[in-house]
């Protein structure tokens, strides 16, 4: 019995059908106000068969952070797929990611170890691995580094990855990927990637210069069930498919949708004085700000990535983003 968290996002929702391909004994994990819709959205891009495949997931109403119920939903599990996390850039949302990221990965790493499971997948991100000056290429030697990575995401997704560490040291053996920008379809309207595409279709003018690493959530989730099917363990991977310029992927974006691109380049002065703008907007309204101190200097900031390690230990070849975009493009309006 495989057992998925995460199961309504981005990377959870194709992972399920991936698994589902393969395996009879699928339970994911849902919140009571998740969107089994958008999951199923994403199932009807593989086969005009979802409805069938979606219904043979055995779904769980609970919540990582709910100890009683979620030590329920790993009766007769030997796998687990951890993709479940909140992400956010709002120094507001701290707490609640410590308690999601943190305290709900060590809710997952001690029924892990306590029930015995045989293998357990953690998907992590790049913004735990220490970033490198200049055009320097990163890679898994890169220790975390706190002054540089020192925002409330980053903070919470490492402080995740050492309770995984901590399972692999009571005999479980894990698997820690550290996925770049994933772009994939569904999701449109959740302010994850999807909603990239849904702001450059609707003429989103601006764009930036800063360059990082993206990957295809097909990549993602093929690297994720190699890995657990093979006999590795206790190893952590970048899955970097290219490190491109946020205009570039915006332009391509808006040509996949055959739309006029960005025309307006964001300059460090604009972002300086838009993530204050958005802070007092925040404070007079009490609504998230669109853009944060953190956001505003990433989307300028300049890091390369290799995937060397996974392409060596899989023999694997990622799908140039270029085409990536095309498919996810086509996929929009259907």
């Amino acid at each position: 019995m495989i057992l998925v968290t995460g199961g309504t996002g981005l990377v959870g929702a194709h992972l399920l059908y991936h698994l589902l391909l393969e395996n009879d004994s699928v339970k994911a994990i849902h919140r009571k106000n998740s969107d089994l819709q958008a999951v199923k959205n994403v199932f009807s891009y593989y086969s005009s068969d979802f409805e069938v495949v979606f219904k043979r997931i055995e779904w769980i109403e609970t919540d990582i952070t709910d100890v009683y119920l979620l030590e329920k939903s790993f009766e007769n599990v030997t796998e687990v797929y951890h993709s479940a996390a909140l992400v956010s850039f709002n120094p507001k949302d701290y707490k609640e990611m410590r308690k999601i990221n943190i305290e709900g990965t060590s809710n997952i790493v001690n029924f892990c170890i306590d029930k015995k499971v045989k293998k357990l997948c953690f998907v992590s991100s790049i913004a735990t691995i220490d970033k490198a000056i200049g055009a320097k290429i990163i890679d898994e030697t890169c220790e975390r580094n706190a002054e540089n990575n020192n925002y409330g995401y980053a903070i919470t997704k490492y402080g995740a990855e050492m309770e995984v560490w901590r399972a692999s040291q009571e005999g479980v053996e894990v698997i820690i990927v550290n996925p770049g920008v994933i772009l994939g379809a569904g999701f449109w309207n959740n302010g994850g990637p999807g909603e990239l595409f849904t702001k450059i279709h609707n003429g989103l003018k601006f764009y930036s210069e800063g360059i990082t690493a993206f990957v295809s959530v097909g990549d993602v989730v093929k690297t994720m069930l190699l890995l657990m099917k093979s006999t590795i363990k206790n190893e952590r991977y970048i899955l970097v498919s290219e490190n491109v310029s946020f205009k570039e992927v915006f332009f391509q974006i808006a040509d996949g949708f055959s739309k006029k691109r960005p025309s307006i380049r964001v300059t460090k002065f604009m972002s300086s004085v838009g993530w204050r703008l958005e802070k007092i907007k925040s404070i007079l309204t009490g609504k998230p700000p669109l853009l944060t101190k953190q956001s505003s200097q990433s989307i300028h900031n300049k890091h390369y990535y290799s995937s060397k390690k996974i392409k060596m230990a899989l023999n694997f070849e990622f799908e140039s983003i270029s085409k990536t975009i095309k498919r996810v493009c086509k996929l929009y309006d259907n």
